[in-house]
């Protein structure tokens, strides 16, 4: 059985998939980035990283996310959410 998070439905290698791909487009180590931290205001990404995070979302994940969910992506626990959201519709 696979362990599904109950808040966003994604399952730990789903969440592993996403927080590798985040680290790399933002150039930073994964034991840097916490569920909660930020990625503008702790790791200096700008407003193209995110352009880039949520292309490699959507062609990684195989969603569709609207870019007005940016404003969400702060942080992993947003990108998450977003993810889960997207794979539902």
């Amino acid at each position: 059985m696979t362990n599904v998070d109950l808040t966003t439905g994604l399952d730990a290698a789903r969440k592993q998939e996403i927080k590798e791909i985040i680290c790399d487009i933002l150039e930073i180590d994964e034991d840097e980035v916490t569920e909660t931290s930020l990625f503008k205001e702790d790791h200096d990404a700008d407003s193209l990283r995110a352009i880039e995070i949520l292309a490699a979302l959507e062609r990684t994940q195989n969603v569709t996310i609207d870019q007005d969910d940016l404003a969400r992506m702060v942080n992993l626990e947003g990108v998450y959410v977003v993810v889960a959201e997207a794979a539902k519709n």
